[in-house]
């Protein structure tokens, strides 16, 4: 007979966007929005442990880079993602921005986001703040409701500036929402806009991380990145060889 998990819930707040919930199960605490909509997982003894392949994939973006000092995250959650990159990666300023700001207040109270000197979070839309957001080595797109992606995700303008944003040899990352066939939502406006030079990393979760160079003269060097992910696995607790091996090109 398996034990019940018993869900306790830490906190609740209602913004003018909706609820905002914090769960604790077991050894994970949970953000959520609005009705039961799980944003964010957190292994309360390790905030930077990545459980999901999706932030698992988004991190092989960021391994892209050889040596990133600067990142850029739109839409924070609870933070696992930042303080993963915070942690193993050699960034030295790292800029998010969040809509809702009980989000990071959250965070910080009950997932466990530390206060980061190297961290500067902005509250606001990504679409309105993006113009006075420094280049980066890294730009990371995850700007999610309670009833999926937010408009950003197929806004031509917008991911056009995020791509030029970038630093040269940058990277973009984007979460996106997956269609019925498996191909990320909006895939003839990415094939058009990105001239179809970037990979797609198809993840469990139903989502499809794309990885964007800053120009079409930059490649995806795998060896290396496999490289460098084999070299952070101790560290990670984790292989991402196996996702490495899902990327492929531009559908």
């Amino acid at each position: 007979m398996t034990e019940e998990r018993v869900e306790r819930v830490l906190a609740e707040v209602h913004d003018d966007f909706g609820m905002i919930r914090v769960l604790e199960v077991d050894d994970y605490r949970f953000l959520e929005f609005g009705d039961a909509i799980e944003q964010s997982c957190t292994f309360t003894a390790d905030p930077a442990w990545l459980e999901y392949d999706y932030t698992r994939a988004m991190l092989i973006g960021a391994l892209c880079h050889e040596a990133p000092e600067s990142a850029l995250f739109m839409g924070l959650g609870a933070g696992t993602l930042t303080q993963a990159c915070l942690k193993f990666l050699p960034l030295e300023d790292v800029e998010a921005i969040e809509l809702r700001p009980d989000v990071p207040r959250l965070a910080m109270e009950y997932l466990g986001l530390a206060d980061d000197p190297r961290l500067y979070i902005r509250i606001g839309d990504a679409l309105e703040l993006l113009d006075s957001a420094e280049s980066a080595d890294l730009i990371f797109v995850d700007l999610y409701t309670d009833t999926g992606p937010g408009v950003a995700h197929l806004a031509w303008n917008f991911l056009k500036s995020c791509q030029e944003r970038l630093t040269p040899g940058g990277w973009l990352v984007i979460n996106q929402w997956a269609s019925d066939d498996g191909k990320p939502l909006g895939a003839a406006l990415l094939r058009g806009l990105y001239h179809r030079h970037y990979w797609e990393l198809p993840v469990k979760e139903g989502n499809v991380i794309l990885i964007v160079p800053a120009d079409l003269d930059q490649t995806l060097d795998f060896d290396a990145l496999s490289e460098r992910a084999e070299g952070l696995a101790p560290q990670l607790g984790y292989s991402l060889a196996a996702l490495i091996k899902a990327l492929r090109p531009a559908s």
